[in-house]
């Protein structure tokens, strides 16, 4: 740079910086980009992981109410021995049959013990949950007579009970504590005509129960799959079919980052209250459901961003026998997760007659 000379005839001196002040100016600037640039990666790493963390906290309470908010309602409707683990034909749209009828079913099987449902992510459970939508007698309208001429009209007792498309299942009382070995049939009423009632299908008898649903019944299965815990409508799609298992439409997705589910049955073994056993052997009688007093479930779900470094030394537990498996996952521990887990009691099953199972 040029000095300015003190005297107008005085010649213009040179001036300027060094080789070595521009070679400590670079230095001192790389080293203050280095410490910003290390500032702006630890703070966006943090952020990352705070927000990754929001939305695994968001994740896994919108997954656990979802499960906890049907498992409260199961039962309503077919909370009857006269119903409870016996096969339900759904016809159309689904045309599948479950093979036992459940108020929440913990990966419920085929007669055979095959998995009912397709299997979902590995190490994880799959859960069938059913109730119904009726304002009737939960204990089932007594079927006084069949009309010979066309035996879908059936005449009730209380025929006010009924609406037009109301689903509706005809069954015999309860007659001991045994496994029910019919396949019934989910029909739809047509018709009310006191004292008469008109379903789609014939089939019913007299001195048989007809059971009442209302017009909006649920089924409805629940696996993790590809990460999202998923749900399938058995009423309008049959849930059990593999091919179907990445149809979004049929499997579908409504929480993300999700990685794992399990539920247990929790019985009252001696017919006092609280829970002595708790265990994922589903109940094979009516009675065994009658003292199935809730459902213990736990879902885990995992931060969206993968870190560098291993974050999760060891696989999380919960208070069940059954334990996380998350090591299908190459890099698990590099990622953070979030267990939620409650016990949500099966209420609608305390209201069923228990005298004929002591």
């Amino acid at each position: 740079m040029k000095k300015t000379p003190s005297h107008p005839l005085q010649p213009a001196s040179q001036t300027g910086f060094t080789l070595a002040e521009v070679m400590v100016a670079m230095v001192i600037g790389m080293i203050g980009m280095i410490i910003m640039m290390q500032v702006f990666a630890t703070a966006e790493g943090q952020k990352r992981t705070t927000t990754g963390t929001g939305d695994a906290q968001t994740s896994g309470a919108l997954a656990l109410y979802e499960l906890q908010r049907d498992i409260r309602q199961s039962g309503y409707g077919v909370n009857t021995p006269s119903l409870l683990t016996c096969a339900l034909a759904l016809g159309t749209p689904s045309e599948a049959t479950l093979p036992a009828l459940g108020p929440a079913i913990v990966n419920p099987r085929q007669a055979d013990g095959t998995l009912l449902l397709p299997a979902g992510d590995d190490n994880t459970d799959t859960l069938l949950v059913t109730f119904g939508s009726s304002s009737g007698s939960p204990e089932g309208d007594a079927i006084t007579a069949i009309n010979p001429g066309d035996p879908k009209i059936l005449n009730v007792q209380t025929p006010a009970n009924f609406a037009v498309d109301d689903a509706v299942i005809a069954a015999s009382a309860f007659d001991g504590n045994t496994s029910c070995a019919l396949t019934l049939t989910l029909d739809r009423v047509s018709a009310v005509d006191a004292p008469r009632v008109t379903v789609d299908e014939a089939g019913a008898a007299a001195g048989q129960l007809l059971f009442n649903l209302g017009a909006t019944p649920t089924i409805r299965a629940y696996a993790i799959r590809n990460g999202n815990l998923t749900v399938c409508d058995y009423l309008s799609n049959d849930c059990g079919d593999e091919d179907d298992t990445d149809d979004p439409e049929i499997w579908v997705p409504i929480a993300s980052n999700i990685v794992s589910l399990r539920a247990e049955y929790g019985r009252d073994n001696d017919n006092t209250p609280g829970v002595e056993t708790w265990n994922q052997t589903t109940p094979g009688t009516g009675c065994e459901w009658a003292w199935t007093a809730a459902l213990r479930i736990a879902v885990v779900a995992r931060n969206s961003q993968v870190d560098q470094g291993i974050v999760t030394a060891a696989v999380p537990t919960w208070r069940g026998g059954v334990a996380f498996d998350l090591t299908g996952t190459t890099n698990w521990q590099n990622y953070r997760y979030k267990v939620f887990e409650t016990t949500v009691p099966i209420r609608n099953l305390p209201w069923m007659d228990k005298e004929k199972c002591l």
